[in-house]
């Protein structure tokens, strides 16, 4: 039997976040001050900010602990992650999607062992009006979910009960 080549191609996306993610934060830690922010688009600033907490900066301003608090989860998540990636019965697209997040788990991972915060350096803005800094690993656990719920509701075939 031949393995199936989804599963690699899962990793690789994981490989390719993670080390894409990598790069530009360190991009963003060599060219720019900490809190600097370069006009790049009319509704796109390339920043230098430090997020100590989780999506939209939950428990930024915890104390500490929430460091090692995200990076268990992080842990956990990744090896259910790699778990459902190798499953039998996981479809391509899943695969997919488990790569993405996963990706992006790790690269955030990396940041908060490394430095104790997650380097985020995209701001979108329309306005006065700006969506929260993120990075490439947040558009990578971004992109995977919302596969995988775009999967859910319209990828799936509908299994049909038997007649009988």
């Amino acid at each position: 039997m031949q393995p199936d080549r989804s599963i690699a191609v899962g990793f690789v996306l994981a490989a390719l976040i993670l080390a894409m993610d990598i790069a530009t934060k360190a991009a963003v830690l060599a060219w720019m001050e900490y809190g600097a922010s370069l006009e790049w688009l009319p509704v796109l600033n390339i920043v230098h900010v430090l997020n100590r907490g989780a999506a939209f900066s939950f428990l930024h301003g915890a104390g500490g602990w929430q460091r090692y608090f995200f990076i268990g989860i992080a842990l956990a998540a990744s090896a259910l992650l790699v778990y459902m990636i190798r499953r039998a019965g996981t479809s391509h697209t899943e695969r997919i999607s488990y790569g993405l997040i996963l990706g992006g788990a790790l690269a955030n991972m990396f940041d908060r062992v490394a430095r104790g915060a997650v380097v985020d350096w995209i701001d979108l803005h329309w306005g006065s009006y700006h969506w929260p800094a993120f990075n490439l690993a947040d558009i990578g656990i971004t992109l995977g979910a919302a596969f995988i719920i775009f999967h859910e509701l319209f990828g799936r075939k509908q299994a049909r009960p038997a007649r009988g």
